[in-house]
């Protein structure tokens, strides 16, 4: 007969003990979560570095994405530079195909000239500032020999992100209808880029994470293409929240608008205050003609949201001694037991109104470690981990990659080291007598 008494008696007492008085209540995490209704058809707003949701409308629901698209070309761009296959002064010659885009003005465009010559950098600024559809094509050409080439580069990028549901055909995200004929193999003549708001934001975190340097120049209101040639052009930002421009928010630096009939008036924002970053996503907030500023506004609100109606609490810090916990017994060591300490600290935004309310975790022990006493066999050095910490009723909280189940990781405090021979002789007497004992 197994003897699991012990054990389950200690599993209950470390549950028990390990009430600690960290920041929210209840039988969810948060008490009363904020709430805000954005006028848009599809919304979300996350926390960059962990991808906690803040706020979620309609976030999987498939639609046009428009040049938002682009962020994937300058992600493979940097991706390209970093390589070294690329620099920010490699020369590029304009395709007919890229020509072409570039002249119609009824497009975001910057004026290219057939077969002319321009750099990396002034093509990816284009393209960045401006959202210049011609000059993204020749980026595209120049990094992956032809346009459909680079798509099938940018459907590999978004999958290796988790990203399973999409529709990219193009580079610039215009309708096929634009393209003058220069579709994707098998693609419809009025196929456009789709995807959800939680998937464009999943390739924003990635941009931005991997890439920060895009900031620097999604943050440029505007600029004039080719300074002092034929082909200069003021660009002013399609992103009107920038310094000087009508929607004008300090705390934004960036990062993608994007408008089409299919897809309406769209817009990837990010914004940082008090060393906290978040990234927003609106799309169709109005027709993108006339309703091309209801955007801004919207992002705006989410951004108000988040830094005002939420904040960031450490809910368990650090290479921190838990106090509250029983230490963990050791068997065959020179001391009884070990403390126990976390191995990482466990960070969340928590609503502003829930910020004093206090949480419960569990200590769960790592159960392959233990014997049927619930004691862990010396020796034990301290750093070992020996179980984590749990988050009690934490379903509430959400994340952009679906994971629900933050947990901190536990070790011992204190190295034990094995004991002498005559101890750990005594013990295997002690263990042999108490089972025989259990079979009569």
């Amino acid at each position: 007969m197994k003897n699991t008494g012990n054990l389950k008696t200690l599993k209950a007492s470390l549950t028990a003990s390990i009430t600690l008085p960290i920041l929210l209540a209840g039988t969810a995490v948060f008490a009363e979560e904020p709430s805000i209704d954005i006028e848009a058809e599809s919304s979300l707003l996350i926390d960059f570095e962990t991808g906690q949701i803040l706020h979620e409308q309609n976030a999987e629901a498939y639609r046009g994405i428009a040049s938002m698209t682009k962020m994937m070309v300058e992600y493979i761009l940097f991706e390209e530079i970093e390589a070294g296959n690329i620099s920010w002064d490699t020369e590029v010659n304009i395709s007919d195909y890229a020509y072409a885009i570039s002249q119609d003005y009824a497009l975001s465009n910057v004026p290219l000239q057939l077969n002319g010559t321009y750099t990396v950098k002034e093509l990816y600024e284009a393209l960045a500032i401006y959202s210049a559809n011609g000059a993204t094509i020749a980026l595209a050409e120049k990094m992956e020999g032809s346009e459909s080439a680079f798509v099938d580069r940018m459907r590999s990028l978004v999958e290796e992100w988790g990203v399973d549901e999409y529709e990219l055909y193009n580079t610039t995200g215009l309708n096929n209808s634009y393209l003058n004929g220069n579709h994707y193999p098998g693609s419809e003549a009025d196929a456009e880029n789709a995807m959800s708001a939680k998937n464009i934001a999943k390739v924003a975190k990635n941009l931005i994470k991997d890439y920060p340097q895009v900031l620097e120049t999604s943050n440029i209101p505007t600029k004039t293409f080719r300074e002092g040639t034929s082909d200069a052009i003021l660009m002013m930002n399609w992103n009107w929240m920038l310094e000087g421009l009508s929607h004008e928010r300090m705390d934004v630096d960036g990062l993608k608008t994007g408008t089409t009939e299919y897809a309406g008036a769209t817009f990837t924002g990010t914004a940082e205050s008090e060393g906290h970053r978040l990234i927003s996503v609106v799309m169709g907030a109005g027709d993108g003609m006339t309703d091309r500023g209801l955007r801004f506004d919207e992002t705006a609100k989410l951004f108000d949201h988040g830094f005002e109606e939420w904040t960031y609490k450490t809910l368990i810090e650090g290479d921190v001694v838990l106090q509250n916990v029983h230490p963990l017994a050791v068997k065959n060591g020179v001391a009884e037991n070990t403390s126990l300490k976390t191995v990482e600290s466990l960070s969340y935004y928590v609503p502003v109104s829930d910020q004093d309310e206090k949480a419960s975790y569990t200590f769960q022990p790592n159960e392959e470690l233990l014997n049927q006493d619930g004691e862990i066999e010396a020796p034990v050095a301290e750093g070992d981990i020996l179980g984590e910490l749990i988050l009690d009723n934490q379903d509430d909280v959400e994340y952009l990659e679906g994971e629900s189940d933050r947990i901190v990781q536990v070790a011992a405090a204190d190295s034990v080291e094995r004991a002498g021979f005559f101890t750990v002789f005594s013990n295997l007497v002690k263990d042999f007598f108490s089972k025989l004992g259990d079979r009569f």
